[in-house]
């Protein structure tokens, strides 16, 4: 939820391992700063030359690029399917699936034409149907739908959104499910904890767009939507050094892609030279033939996926500038690197967004923290209907049957806790991150099919996040005396300060809040 991309369900425990985030601990907050720091542009020729591709200021050519493969497409696709991935035997497999907390989103990918859909829900929720279906939210909120037949025995792996609305549709459907979380609390990349002092320490910095549609679904259903988000008003707003602010105000009477428009030509982040290059560039973009032909418009962005950003837009006029100023804090914002390293076709899916959905480009930020505002209910939610938790119990092993040639046919259980102990289960699922994955799979997995070998090949992109307490309110930075002005009750959040998210273009971190008052 800290990047654009909206997550889904469907995607997000039944899709393969796919790009994702990696953050690691850090310090209590009341105001945070969420983003991988930045590269100022005379730093660039330098760091292209360091070397190190785990460098977070190493900007390789296409081979590190953040980009939606076809691979990638065609996992996403079958996804949506709970037979997603069927390995090619003849005996009886697991119903084993490997999920992943990805912020992509099947939006972002094209179905491949074989995709064995059992819904027709399922189609509505990938592809192109994905930013035209009216009530994209409608199957995450009312949930399966049915009971299942047969009642499984679960094991899930993993206790991120992933993994916990895994377990809210597979209890809904009838199944018994046990969860199994290594860390101490939930919400994998969107966790929260408290420590001694009683201070809410996050895992990273958290937005959620008004594209959320899935995720607005599971809050909904959870009873959480109308009391634990905060709408922000429809701007996006650029702190430059020394405090002066630029902005993409999209409030206007018309909406999208309008407001998006006049959002352009008013802003003050860029010169009247930026704008006429930005204009030219957009202008001639997939965006403007999608408003036509829409699918033609989605192709056409589908195949921009191997080149970057950077290349896309200074082809047909776009201008540097552009991408200093504005561009480059977006773009890692999104996916926490630059526009020389994301690929045109991640990017363009957004604009897609915004330019057809009004509220796609709307902020919200949690009442409060993760846990309290997110998790707790959805734990709730699955303690009613029995679904047990376990934290600070990992998974060690999947335990698998193999066949005669040695190629595994049926997972049978897992191996927990730090003494290994077994647990037999129907069926498996696997909600993890790319780095969990790989701690996960059997190299039996590994040897017998390319699809579980291929996951190793994928790169994350770290993340740094920095939370810092401060004695005032911090985005009150032209007016002293109100910066320092916490006298009285302002505990409602509407203390001195910018209550938004603010990017930057001139600061280390690219993107960052007064959580005091964004999250009270």
């Amino acid at each position: 939820p800290s990047s654009f991309f909206p997550p889904s369900p469907l995607a997000s425990w039944l899709a393969l391992g796919l790009i994702l985030l990696h953050r690691p601990k850090h310090p209590p907050p009341i105001s945070s700063y969420s983003a991988q720091p930045r590269s100022r542009p005379e730093q660039r020729q330098q760091q292209d030359n360091s070397g190190d591709p785990f460098s977070p200021f190493t900007f390789p050519r296409l081979t590190n690029m953040v980009r939606l493969s076809k691979a990638t497409a065609y996992i996403l696709g079958c996804a949506a399917s709970v037979s997603a991935f069927r390995l090619p035997s003849t005996t009886p497999i697991s119903r084993t699936v490997a999920a992943s907390s990805s912020s992509l989103s099947m939006s972002t990918t094209a179905a491949p034409p074989d995709a064995d859909f059992k819904s027709e829900s399922a189609k509505k929720q990938i592809g192109n149907d994905s930013f035209l279906n009216e009530d994209l939210m409608a199957r995450a909120q009312n949930g399966p739908g049915k009971k299942n037949e047969e009642k499984l025995k679960i094991g899930i792996v993993g206790a991120g959104l992933a993994g916990m609305v895994a377990a809210m549709d597979l209890a809904d459907a009838g199944h018994d499910v046990e969860m199994f979380e290594l860390r101490p609390f939930v919400g994998g990349k969107v966790s929260s904890w408290q420590d001694k002092d009683g201070n809410h320490i996050e895992m990273g910095l958290h937005v959620f767009f008004g594209c959320y549609y899935n995720l607005f679904g599971i809050m909904k259903r959870t009873g959480s939507f109308d009391t634990e988000l905060r709408i922000k008003e429809h701007v996006h707003t650029f702190v430059n050094e020394g405090g002066t602010l630029g902005a993409l105000d999209f409030r206007f009477p018309i909406g999208a892609p309008v407001s998006g428009l006049q959002a352009f030509a008013r802003t003050e982040q860029l010169g009247i030279e930026d704008k006429l290059h930005n204009a030219l560039r957009l202008g001639t973009s997939p965006i403007v033939r999608a408003l036509f032909d829409f699918d033609g418009g989605m192709d056409m962005v589908r195949d921009l996926d191997d080149i970057t950003f950077t290349e896309w837009f200074t082809q047909l006029g776009g201008s540097r500038g552009s991408l200093d100023r504005m561009w480059d804090p977006i773009a890692y914002a999104l996916g926490f690197v630059d526009c020389d390293n994301i690929s045109a076709r991640c990017m363009l899916t957004i604009f897609m967004l915004f330019a057809i959905r009004t509220e796609a480009s709307v902020l919200r930020m949690l009442e409060g923290s993760p846990q309290t505002c997110l998790h707790d209910p959805i734990l709730k939610y699955l303690g009613d209907r029995g679904v047990k938790v376990n934290t600070s119990m990992g998974c060690r092993d999947l335990v698998h049957d193999l066949d005669e040639d040695g190629k595994p046919t049926r997972v049978t259980g897992i191996k927990v806790g730090p003494k290994g102990e077994l647990r037999e289960f129907d069926a498996v699922v696997c909600a993890l991150d790319v780095p969990g994955i790989k701690k996960v799979l059997p190299q039996s997995f590994r040897d017998s099919y390319p699809m579980f070998d291929n996951i190793y090949n994928l790169d994350t992109v770290p993340i740094a996040t920095v939370q810092v307490r401060f004695d005032g309110w911090v985005t009150e930075m032209e007016d002293d005396a109100r910066m320092m002005d916490v006298s009285g009750d302002q505990s409602d959040g509407r203390g001195g300060g910018i209550d938004n998210l603010l990017y930057s273009a001139d600061a280390e971190f690219s993107c960052f809040a007064d959580l005091a008052v964004t999250s009270p």
